[in-house]
């Protein structure tokens, strides 16, 4: 049996107490819970003996292979090629035998196993206590660690001690390439299986070197040990590092176990070597210190904090210390949708990040920012490509990719969804309203702006009346494929345009003309946004609400996700909705509609949408807060809070976490039950919580400064340590300079009940304290 136990503040525990709780389902989700990573690379949390395993994996960003894409007939412009994530040589490998028995948990007796993340050392640690059939009792602890100060390097600290009798044991540390992989299910979210990718260049008893067979990507792997001695060898895809020797009872013995890897680099062998003997000349402590000296700083400008739910409470902090793991980077680097914890959608950077994560970030550390929009910038040759490929004008990024190529030969929900041009747009204007980052204006964000605005005039026409429209696109929602004038896509290209247009003077000089820029606004400002007069709704798409409605009487628990279990034609003509999409419009734009259109258009939307996306409970919840569906609002961020720490919680847990849902948990609270809003850099504040839940305090970075907001039913307390802060609470003006803080009222409001739901999220129960 093995179980996360008791909601803690700041770790994750996890006791397992027979070999029942390593079953392969169990250890996967396990292993990406688990997983460390500093944006660089990554390594899943696999156990330190190598089995039993789910699915290994050690990931760096940006390794990846080629695949051919293959199509029933051919078209044009279809990607010929897709990018798979890498599993690079496996450092985290150290067996050991006691008194001739190889350590395994499924076998002997397991008095105590234990693994302990530990959100704010930054480490996994586990402790074993393990009794071997010969009757020996040992005790195995390991602390692991991936640097965030040192990006490219990992280090292990292994320690065994004899507890009843002395024992012979014998320990091999290994670094291993082309470990064999476990075949992926059908879903259409898992990896490709790659077949030994790495192909072996040379091999010394300190470093691998490997190249990737396709992309022809050179990584070298370096390893060193320390506090014993070993002796090595190595094989083109192996360095076997050991030691026998004789433990006595109080006396054990420890192993420090440092790795480096360069990839991608002019002499990556030198690089890593370099590394990793910095690392080891530092030493396991000191790496140890500085990890938690980094995550002491970023906790003090991103801790979020909620009184009377301890497992949201815990759920908030996992999941932010996932996104920083996978944002946090040497770069730059994309941010994968799964990050470096699993090899889940081939290891692709989907539109998730733009408009979930990067705005976690942009407020906690925005340093993730500028790098993951650098990256953007890299790859806009790519997507220049691309756009005249699709006989489209300036750059049309992809809907999948690692590299900066379109990987993705799905059309409907792939090429067709532009949207994510009009969000990486956004990313760029609100990380350069938040941060003041003028360096970066001029050296990417324009470009990035302007290119993407170009996409936007070419695709949208004008009507007899003068009224701009863009057909044929997918929004968000995957399950309304190809539709015209998404309100999503209408709202989010308007404000990329006119965010274009708005620095004008700039744009200028770099010799955009005055007419192309007059045309940007006129396009923004005649774009259509779709409402059906008879229901008093927006439409998410025009002629959604004239589609058939979707029979979810008729629809089964066990039919979910529907896109498993139904046509894709018949999900796109009716109304059923997969994840929010006109609702995270509301949330993305909310001065584009009233107060009175949002409660409409929320009680309508939800009574459509099924969330078979990890992405809708989030946006969900905070529309439900603004409403004043309080309680329902607490539901859903729940629902997002506890996705990855249960299992089976999120179906594809296994290969890897929900980065962008992750983020969620923050939006739902911050944006929602703290009424957080930033309208082009300007800060406003509406916050509101259930009564049953006593308090709420968060915390922002703002140009330099940081923001303390502590919520509770009846009023909000607002600190500042920096520059000056302006903002509005509740619509009134405040403005706040170093040291000073303001207390201002909540007046209440009436909590409506939950609107019709076909899949209503599992009521929360209300809790009285965090112990």
């Amino acid at each position: 049996m093995s179980d996360i136990g008791a909601a803690e503040p700041w770790v994750i525990r996890e006791t397992t107490l027979s070999a029942d709780g390593f079953e392969s389902g169990r250890q996967r989700w396990s292993e990406s819970v688990f997983a460390l990573a500093n944006g660089h690379i990554g390594l899943r949390g696999n156990l330190d003996e190598g089995a039993p395993t789910g699915m290994p994996g050690t990931y760096l960003n940006s390794l990846y292979e080629e695949r051919d894409l293959t199509y029933p007939e051919a078209g044009y412009a279809f990607p010929e090629r897709t990018q798979t994530i890498v599993d690079a040589p496996n450092g985290k490998l150290i067996a050991l035998t006691v008194d001739g028995e190889r350590f395994d948990v499924r076998t002997g007796s397991l008095r105590r196993h234990e693994r302990c993340l530990d959100l704010r050392a930054g480490t996994v640690r586990r402790d074993v206590e393990w009794v071997a059939p010969s009757g020996a009792a040992v005790r195995i602890r390991s602390i692991r660690l991936v640097s965030f100060t040192h990006p490219s390097v990992a280090a292990i600290r292994y320690e065994v001690e004899a507890l009843d009798r002395p024992v012979r044991i014998r320990i091999d540390s290994d670094l291993v390439a082309n470990e064999a992989q476990p075949d992926q299910s059908d879903d259409p979210r898992a990896s490709a299986v790659l077949d030994s990718p790495l192909r072996p260049l040379s091999h010394s008893p300190e470093v691998l070197l490997h190249r990737t067979r396709r992309s022809g990507i050179e990584v070298a792997s370096a390893v060193a040990h320390t506090g014993a001695p070993v002796s090595a060898s190595s094989e083109p895809d192996r360095i076997r590092a050991g030691l026998t020797t004789t433990l006595r009872p109080g006396a054990p013995l420890r192993l420090d176990k440092f790795l480096a890897y360069a990839w991608a680099e002019p002499d990556p062998v030198t690089k890593a070597l370099a590394d990793r003997d910095e690392a080891a000349g530092l030493g396991f402590d000191v790496l140890l210190r500085r990890q938690r000296e980094y995550l002491d700083d970023f906790w003090a400008g991103a801790d979020v904090e909620l009184d009377g739910d301890p497992e949201v409470q815990q759920g908030v902090r996992f999941s932010l210390f996932h996104v920083l793991q996978a944002g946090a980077q040497a770069g730059p680097h994309p941010i994968a949708a799964k990050g470096l914890t699993g090899n889940g959608y081939d290891g692709h950077v989907l539109w998730d990040t733009e408009v979930f994560v990067l705005p976690v970030l942009t407020y906690t550390h925005p340093a993730c920012v500028g790098m993951a929009l650098r990256w953007r910038h890299r790859t806009l040759d790519e997507a220049r490509d691309r756009a005249r490929e699709l006989r489209l004008a300036g750059a049309a990024y992809p809907w999948r990719t690692i590299g900066g190529a379109e990987c993705s030969g799905y059309w409907p929900a792939g090429t067709a969804a532009l949207h994510v041009n009009a969000d990486i747009a956004a990313a760029v204007l609100r990380y350069v309203a938040a941060t003041g980052d003028e360096d970066f204006l001029r050296e990417c964000g324009l470009e990035i702006l302007a290119e993407t605005a170009r996409l936007w005039c070419r695709v949208a026409h004008a009507d007899d009346d003068g009224v701009f429209h863009i057909a044929g696109v997918t929004g968000p929602d995957e399950y309304t494929a190809l539709a015209d004038d998404n309100v999503y896509t209408n709202l989010l290209a308007r404000q990329n345009l006119l965010g274009a247009a708005s620095h004008e003077g700039l744009l200028r000089e770099a010799g955009v003309t005055a007419d192309e820029i007059r045309e940007w606004r006129e396009v923004a400002r005649g774009l259509f946004i779709p409402y059906a007069q008879k229901r008093a709704v927006h439409e998410q798409h025009a002629g959604f609400t004239s589609l058939r409605e979707w029979d979810f009487d008729r629809t089964k628990d066990d039919d979910y996700p529907l896109m498993l279990h139904f046509p894709y034609l018949n999900l796109y003509r009716q109304q059923v909705v997969k994840q929010a999409d006109l609702v995270l419009a509301m949330m993305l734009h909310p001065r584009a509609f009233t107060a009175g259109e949002k409660l409409r258009n929320f009680v309508y939307y939800e009574a459509r949408t099924v969330r078979d996306s990890s992405l809708s409970a989030p946006v969900q919840a905070v529309l439900a807060a603004e409403t004043g569906h309080l309680d329902l609002a607490h539901d859903y961020l729940a629902e997002a809070a506890l996705l990855d720490l249960r299992p089976g919680g999120g179906e594809s847990g296994g290969d890897g976490l929900h980065i962008a849902a992750c983020a969620g948990v923050w939006i739902a609270l911050v944006q929602g039950f703290g009424g957080f809003r930033d309208h082009d850099g300007r800060l406003s504040f509406a916050p509101r919580l259930p009564g049953h839940l006593p308090r709420l305090r968060f915390r922002l970075r703002h140009r330099g400064s940081r923001l303390r907001v502590t919520v509770t039913p009846r009023q909000a307390t607002y600190e500042v340590t920096g520059d000056r802060v302006t903002f509005a609470h509740h619509g009134s003006p405040v403005t706040l300079a170093d040291g000073e803080s303001a207390t201002l009222p909540i007046e209440p409001i009436a909590t409506r009940p939950a609107p019709p739901s076909p899949r209503p999220p599992e009521p929360r129960k209300p809790m009285l304290s965090n112990t």
